[in-house]
């Protein structure tokens, strides 16, 4: 499925020279959607996937349709005071300063295989957060999966100072 058509490119948003992709046109039409998920489910059917880990909130549209679709649960990456348990922090860089994410410290066991999903790679930031989190826990990332990859900033090249990671991404934009 040719999936950018069914992806709005908003200009100059949310600043000019900015090419916003939004994916709630994707979400809207129903088909479309499912099969998205259902191709990034195939993506991870065979890695022996426990559980699904997404960032918010996007990440939580993507993640959380693949745990259902795939029987098995999601754990939340959430900005750092947004969760009631014990969590475990990881500080990350934003464009103009830092920011923190958090999961709960009993969202992974260790050894267990985790898939990571989010709307979009761009700079790797959030993701990158994300990977050291998982691994901080004990987990082990079997995948990383993306509605859309923008491949001129590079996430990949972010991604690979941790580690080698299959990265599955629906749609890339040049």
């Amino acid at each position: 499925m040719d999936y950018k058509k069914y992806i709005t490119v908003v200009e100059d948003y949310p600043k000019e020279g900015i090419r916003f992709k939004d994916i709630t046109t994707l979400m809207q039409n129903g088909p479309a959607y499912k099969e998205a998920i259902n191709e990034m489910k195939e993506f991870a059917k065979d890695k022996n996937i426990d559980v699904i880990v997404g960032p918010e909130a996007r990440g939580f549209v993507v993640g959380c349709p693949i745990a259902y679709a795939m029987e098995i649960g999601f754990a939340p990456v959430r900005k750092k005071g947004k969760l009631p348990r014990e969590t475990v922090d990881m500080d990350y860089g934003l464009e103009y300063g830092e920011d923190q994410l958090s999961m709960h410290l009993d969202s992974i066991k260790p050894g267990q295989r985790v898939l990571i999903t989010d709307d979009l790679l761009a700079t790797g930031g959030t993701i990158h957060a994300t990977v050291k989190l998982v691994e901080e826990l004990g987990g082990i990332v079997a995948g990383l999966a993306f509605l859309i990859e923008l491949d001129y900033l590079n996430g990949r090249g972010k991604l690979a100072e941790l580690g080698e990671y299959d990265i599955f991404s629906l749609v890339t934009f040049q």
